[in-house]
């Protein structure tokens, strides 16, 4: 049958005259893809979580692990705590003599500090002997590590006071505890607050204020001297004398400088400055001794040859075209020495503008001077003022101190300390659970970054939305099919034997055999629901178009590995199983694979016709097993793949494919960065574009989609390829 065909359509070119051009579908309108979406719904996320529920599995088993690590590593942890009474439960103000002052009466109502109570409670005054009794069971301790493990803290609003201390060691807890509250307690008794020591309390309160206040005073004091430079007014009068006289000494030394650049400058102006301003330019010097150069030959040559002989002449033209370089040297050099000599000149000005505004300031400054002393002093004077009225209330509080002999109110231990039994961290429940929560949200927000950082579709519906292109059909993910492709990929060198004459028959006859068998387990591995998605694929490519049936088509994807040429593949054998003459043609001439997927040689094929005189019929090839089925495969792979994909012989080609079988199918490369799609696509009915879900990227397949645009390409539609969700082919089960 391809015999006679190849005779009658003059596959080889013959007829040039010949041509196709195929009556194009209406074009899909292709509205902007857009990128991810900006906001996900509840199912949407669902949906996620679903997909990314490995990352979820790994960050919370991550986290929960370093979880149980932590808290296992964990010492337990012990606290136990006593409790204080610090004030009396009832005051009594009749307590105090009838003969007492107002002022002790005043201080003798209000109440205990406790935040100032709990400092001093804390304060290394204090701790220093309770340390040095707890040294001698314990060495270890000292006094920030008493510090860091002891909580002291006032109990509500209550006149009580509780005093907690933590540890590894409940024995150590016992007798650290028991240790403070007997130290806390000699304290109330030898050092407790008199009514006159709360008259210190009082003197304390007020000293803030006051040592605020001559801090604001030295404050002010430094900022004036920081604000105006200022140190003393008699210094700061040498200083300014001084800067004066060194600023008129740099002007006076500026002015000369610009004297001297100005008559530089004048003398420039006339011939005898720009004459030496020429002496040191190396290039006007050349041209002038080329020009010397020349007249003396000149001069030379006419003592043997007329004024107007050909020697002469060129001389003459040589010395001519030089002397307007020499002027343009001239006038540059001359312009850049005038250029440095202005630019200093005005860079001099400038200097010396800046030193009389220095000077002028400093003269200002001359003249607020005896302001600034005055202020100068009157700041001191109220520094002075307030530092006496502080030493004042601090030698109040001494006096206060030394006459603080009269009634002490002691405290109570309300609550002894005990020697605790269960420990308060770690809590493993709670860090389990905590744990557990962190890791799950962890988890979850980790499975939405790497989505919203993943480019590439993940559900049919999505890609449907953001393309607005028909779906022609979803290839379901068969694995039984990859790992045959993987194999017959591998065994592509003994594939390519078995179309080779060979002289041992007996051998090639076993080699034949054994690929009969492979491709029987092949087809026995094909699923139901694969070959089913492919005829579904095949009935929509022909409903399409209601005018004409389509009979050629381009299968192109985005880039590499999105799985074109297998379903380039398969689509030919569902079409050639329906009856149909299908001619599969691999376009892909850069790397191609119908070869390997068909088990066919590919020693010779299309680039063979395109770039050389080989017939057409000598490489259209049956496929195995299928009479309907004919196969022309890539061929060497030429070095400019393009070039022969745009010529007028592969044209030619398509046209008499078209017409000669019912269904025509090229497989060819991705289309970004490569134009070999782009160029067989207006010589066929349309272009399909083959999409991996979770693979093809998005802005790579819009590149793609704008590029066929760009070519005015008629896009039939869009395969997805790898689809793993078959919950839509459940009939099947």
């Amino acid at each position: 049958m391809e015999i006679s065909f190849l005779k009658t359509s003059s596959l080889n070119g013959n007829n040039g005259n010949r041509s196709y051009v195929p009556q194009l579908l209406p074009t899909q309108p292709l509205p902007l893809l857009e990128g991810q979406e900006d906001d996900w719904d509840l199912f949407q996320i669902l949906g996620i979580i679903k997909r990314r529920a490995l990352v979820i599995a790994v960050v919370i088993t991550a986290v929960m692990a370093c979880v149980v690590g932590v808290t296992l590593k964990q010492k337990p942890e012990y606290q136990a705590k006593f409790r204080i009474l610090a004030e009396p439960v009832n005051s009594d103000d009749n307590t105090l003599p009838k003969i007492a002052s107002d002022f002790e009466r005043k201080l003798d109502k209000s109440s205990l500090d406790y935040e100032t109570q709990i400092q001093v409670l804390k304060s290394p005054e204090l701790m220093t002997s309770i340390v040095k009794q707890l040294q001698v069971s314990y060495p270890d301790i000292n006094y920030d590590s008493l510090v860091n493990s002891l909580i002291i803290a006032r109990l509500g609003e209550t006149k009580i006071i509780e005093v907690r201390y933590q540890s590894h060691d409940p024995a150590k807890i016992k007798v650290v505890l028991d240790t403070l509250a007997q130290a806390y307690l000699k304290y109330s008794l030898e050092n407790r607050q008199t009514n006159l020591r709360q008259g210190i309390q009082f003197v304390d309160k007020q000293l803030p204020s006051i040592q605020s206040r001559v801090d604001q005073f030295q404050q002010q004091l430094q900022k004036f001297r920081q604000d105006y430079d200022f140190i003393d007014p008699e210094t700061q009068s040498q200083q300014i004398a001084q800067l004066a006289q060194l600023l008129s000494e740099q002007r006076l030394a500026i002015n000369q400088q610009l004297t001297k650049a100005r008559a530089y400058f004048t003398s420039l102006q006339g011939p005898e400055g720009a004459k030496a301003a020429l002496s040191d330019a190396p290039v006007y010097q050349q041209l002038v001794i080329q020009i010397r150069q020349l007249e003396a030959q000149t001069a030379s040559d006419l003592t043997r040859f007329q004024k107007d002989s050909l020697p002469i002449e060129i001389l003459r033209e040589k010395r001519q075209r030089l002397l307007p370089l020499l002027r343009q040297e001239a006038q540059r050099v001359w312009s850049i020495k005038v250029a440095e000599v202005a630019n200093e000149i005005q860079n001099l000005e400038s200097q010396s503008q800046t030193l009389v505004l220095a000077e002028k300031k400093l003269h200002q400054k001359a003249e607020q001077l005896p302001v600034l002393a005055r202020q100068y002093t009157e700041l001191q004077r109220n520094l002075q003022v307030a530092t006496e009225s502080l030493n004042r209330f601090l030698t109040t509080r001494e006096n206060l101190q030394i006459e603080a002999a009269q009634t002490q109110i002691p405290w109570q231990l309300v609550q002894a300390p005990v020697q605790p039994q269960v420990p308060v961290s770690p809590n493993t429940q709670r860090n389990l659970i905590l744990g557990f929560v962190a890791s799950t949200l962890f988890g979850i927000g980790g499975a939405l970054l790497t989505e919203k950082l993943d480019n590439t579709y993940h559900t049919v519906d999505a890609l449907k939305d953001k393309l607005k292109l028909p779906l022609l059909a979803t290839i379901p993910f068969e694995k039984q099919l990859s790992r045959t492709q993987d194999r017959t990929v591998a065994d592509k060198t003994h594939t390519q034997l078995t179309n080779l004459p060979s002289q041992d028959s007996s051998k090639s006859d076993e080699i034949v055999k054994h690929l009969d068998a492979f491709v029987e387990d092949y087809n026995q591995y094909e699923s139901l629901k694969f070959l089913e998605a492919l005829r579904v694929l095949h009935t929509n490519i022909q409903l399409l178009s209601s005018d004409q049936r389509i009979r050629s088509i381009v299968i192109s994807s985005a880039m590499a590995g999105d799985g074109k040429s297998t379903v380039a593949f398969h689509l030919a054998q569902i079409a050639s199983a329906m009856g149909q003459r299908v001619l599969l043609v691999d376009a892909d001439l850069r790397r191609p694979r119908i070869h390997a997927l068909s088990n066919i040689n590919n020693l010779w094929g299309l680039s063979s016709v395109i770039s050389g005189s080989m017939p057409v019929e000598t490489v259209i090839r049956q496929a195995p097993s299928m009479r309907e089925l004919s196969i022309i495969t890539a061929g060497p792979i030429p070095p400019d793949p393009t070039k022969l994909l745009s010529s007028q012989k592969m044209k030619q080609l398509m046209a008499d494919f078209h017409q000669a079988f019912d269904l025509v199918i090229y497989d060819a490369p991705p289309l970004l960065g490569l134009a070999d799609a782009s160029l067989l696509a207006p010589c066929s009915d349309g272009i399909m574009l083959v999409a991996r879900m979770h693979k093809t990227d998005r802005s790579a397949l819009k590149e793609a989609i704008d590029s066929l645009k760009i070519g005015r390409s008629n896009i039939l539609g869009l395969v997805v390829n790898g689809y793993k969700n078959v919950s839509h082919y459940n009939y099947y089960k």
